[in-house]
């Protein structure tokens, strides 16, 4: 007999949401994560309207609520010129929580719903599909195992060196450029995002909770140090970042990749294991959680699991298209360039911006239609 209904390798927000969905509705699950400490690296802060209904389905919407913060809109300018000014609907907002939080709040959450579910320190060597259920072998203390299940979710992230092992497939798809990104802390300020659009390149801006904001640069090559990267922002912006303290500015490229299948018998992937798009925004992250209330669905809906599962797989491929669709756009938009691509660009926005085209412009901007 499998050890449990589902097993899940990785402990990210896409693992931990899928197995606090499953808990929930009653599926014995598991989740299995490489790493034993705390991971404080900066990354995923966004937090997009169907993300929070995600989190509503997990039962942690209000924990999340808590603590993030709920922005009320965002701000795009090009040379100190407001090209549009938008606000979220009540309800609507987009919120900003650091991505350390993100995990803990859901582990916590799996651990109320699931005591025991997550093990750490779990190296999953490989997965075997037998029949109707899989075998993951494992290393644990320098010890060799293996965990059966009925299903085996792999979430491991875009790295993983399980979807790369199977016959999944996984392409590069459109859209591409390198950012680099550095947390100031500080008093609090205002609760909007902003966008700069200027001639060198886009330069973003999100506040966080408890004061202090992330500030993202499109920049072909990394930054030395972070007094050169306040400069940068300094001469794209006019603004001062402020006192930076010990924050280290991170590169990284935004690159956009999709596997060719989503199940291959009883093996599902899930997540940045499924598809790359680009970070900015938390856009993978939700996109992950989105496809995982999907996938929870497919695995205790009523009728034909696997018909279930192929829709699972179809749908959630098409929604990373568009996702990635969007965000090729959006790095369009940030990148460097000449005086008349950039009034021919600045006018596109101020038109998108207005009435009906800016509420469907906001749309996009959250996510929503994935």
């Amino acid at each position: 007999m499998p050890e449990c209904d589902v097993a899940v390798v990785g402990a990210g927000p896409a693992g931990l949401l899928l197995a606090c969905v499953l808990a929930r509705r009653g599926v014995s699950v598991i989740v299995l994560e490489k790493t034993s400490g705390r991971d404080d690296r900066s990354r995923a802060i966004g937090i997009h309207p169907p993300g929070v209904a995600a989190l509503s389905t997990a039962g942690v919407a209000d924990a999340f609520r808590a603590e993030a913060l709920a922005l009320t809109g965002g701000t795009v300018t090009s040379r100190g010129r407001v090209l549009a000014d938008l606000d979220f609907a009540p309800g609507q907002e987009v919120l900003t929580l650091p991505q350390a939080r993100t995990q803990a709040l859901l582990a916590d959450r799996l651990a109320d719903l699931a005591p025991g579910a997550l093990r750490t320190g779990v190296l999953v060597r490989n997965v075997l599909p037998e029949g109707h259920a899989a075998r993951a072998l494992i290393e644990r203390d320098g010890r060799e195992g293996e965990v059966s299940a009925r299903r085996i979710v792999i979430a491991d992230g875009v790295h993983s060196g399980i979807r790369d092992v199977l016959a999944f497939g996984w392409r590069r798809v459109p859209g591409e450029a390198d950012y680099t990104m550095l947390d100031v802390g500080g008093a609090a300020g205002d609760d909007r995002a902003r966008l700069h659009l200027e001639p060198g390149g886009v330069v973003e801006s999100f506040p966080l909770p408890g004061g202090g904001r992330r500030w993202v640069i499109r920049a072909d090559a990394p930054f030395r140090s972070t007094a050169a990267f306040a400069d940068m922002v300094r001469q794209r912006t006019g603004e001062d970042i402020g006192d930076t303290g010990d924050a280290l500015p991170q590169s990284f490229r935004a690159a956009q990749h999709r596997a060719g299948r989503l199940v291959f018998g009883p093996l599902v992937l899930l997540g940045d294991a499924a598809h790359e798009i680009s970070p900015i925004g938390g856009q993978g992250m939700n996109l992950a959680w989105i496809a995982a209330c999907r996938l929870a669905a497919a695995l205790t809906g009523p009728g034909d699991r696997e018909a279930a599962l192929e829709a699972y797989a179809r749908v959630s491929l098409r929604a990373a298209a568009t996702a990635q669709r969007r965000a090729r756009f959006n790095m369009a938009m940030g990148a460097p360039m000449g005086a008349a691509r950039r009034s021919a660009r600045d006018v596109a926005i101020r038109t998108l911006a207005r009435g009906g085209s800016g509420r469907r412009l906001l749309g996009t901007m959250t996510m929503s239609g994935l």
